[in-house]
């Protein structure tokens, strides 16, 4: 039998639990808690509705996490428990160590939030606006301002940190409140729906700023509609449905686990159309479908063998432009986990936004 008969925890950056555990030999060997982030049986209930029920994850120091759903499923609820702005009804938070719902002011001091909708003053410039922010943390004048002028530069927004806030375009205002985020550099960052409302090549570079700041340490809690976005970004998501935590893992082992079938994809130099009969005679356990007049896709239970369709398109002269392996999306996770298409999804966000 383990028993645990000393418990550490003291580290300024997430106070790093070290547990002393007696094994059946009586050896003493101590682990680390790598966890910056731990959630336990969380509920919240509004007026007799369960928005949130019960759930429970952690998230590692360093590491990104998605947290997704449909809308409606309690995503922006859990994070508003998570940050201070809604109390849980019931459960556990701990993050960095220190206790989530008691101890919430000193939790605040070492997270960073960005909501999804602006918190900044519209009559404010943009320097002035993170000047504010970092005074809200304790920050002395000169590193406050120095911090802001670091900001401006590394967003972009050098340029335009004398410019109201509310003369910004949606996009430069969107970077200017993750940086006000992030203004004393905190160990955590919870990131609500980063890149809605704005244009493409805006989105681009926050998901690059996204990943610099993962690359230096910083660990993100996102919430997104843009499953694509997740797969790109997170090394581990969690699924959220009518307030249950439903599913949660890596997000390569997550697609491997979608694969019905292994399917390669052929790009050819002539008509496929004119193949497809003597394909199929050539491979009859092998299903095909052409995707267009130069695109041929196969799919096989088993591991396909590249050589001998190789050998079949060299005898009937047909250049082979490109062969690739299709991999499942983490899209197809989400329908199978959740019943909700992406596609229904986005149209009802964009006609609502989320319910708590």
């Amino acid at each position: 039998m383990v028993n645990v008969v000393k418990n550490k925890l003291k580290n300024a950056m997430g106070k790093k639990k070290i547990i002393t555990v007696i094994g059946k030999k009586g050896i003493a060997k101590e682990h680390l808690n790598l966890n910056i982030l731990e959630v336990r049986n969380l509920s919240k209930d509004y007026d007799g509705f369960h928005a949130v029920k019960e759930i429970s994850f952690a998230l590692g120091k360093g590491e990104v996490f998605g947290f997704l759903g449909p809308n409606g499923a309690g995503k922006t609820t859990t994070i508003n428990m998570l940050t201070g702005l809604a109390k849980p009804t019931s459960g556990s938070i701990e993050i960095a160590g220190e206790d989530g719902i008691k101890d919430i002011k000193k939790v605040q001091q070492i997270i960073g939030i960005v909501p999804d909708e602006s918190n900044l003053y519209d009559e404010m410039n943009g320097f002035d606006n993170l000047v504010f922010c970092a005074s809200l943390y304790g920050m002395d004048k000169r590193k406050r301002e120095r911090r802001a002028q670091e900001l401006l530069k590394q967003f972009g927004l050098a340029n335009t940190g004398k410019k109201l806030f509310k003369a910004y375009s949606k996009g430069m205002k969107r970077k200017l409140v993750i940086a006000a985020g992030i203004i004393h550099e905190p160990p955590i960052l919870f990131l609500d729906e980063p890149t809605t409302g704005i244009d493409v090549e805006t989105a681009r570079q926050i998901r690059r700023l996204i990943q610099t700041l993962n690359a230096n340490g910083t660990t993100i809690f996102l919430t997104t509609h843009y499953i694509e976005e997740a797969e790109r970004l997170c090394h581990r998501v969690g699924f959220i449905v009518e307030g249950r935590v439903v599913k949660i893992g890596k997000t390569v082992d997550l697609m491997q686990e979608t694969q019905q079938a292994h399917i390669i994809e052929f790009t050819l130099e002539n008509d496929a159309d004119t193949l497809k009969e003597s394909f199929r005679n050539a491979f009859p356990n092998i299903d095909i479908n052409t995707i267009d007049h130069f695109r041929i896709r196969i799919s096989s239970p088993e591991k396909i063998d590249l050589i001998p369709f190789i050998k079949f398109f060299d005898e009937k002269k047909c250049l082979v432009r490109e062969a690739k392996m299709i991999r499942p999306s983490l899209e197809e996770v989400f329908v199978k986990v959740t019943g909700i298409e992406i596609n229904r999804m986005k149209k009802e966000k964009e006609k609502g936004g989320e319910k708590k």
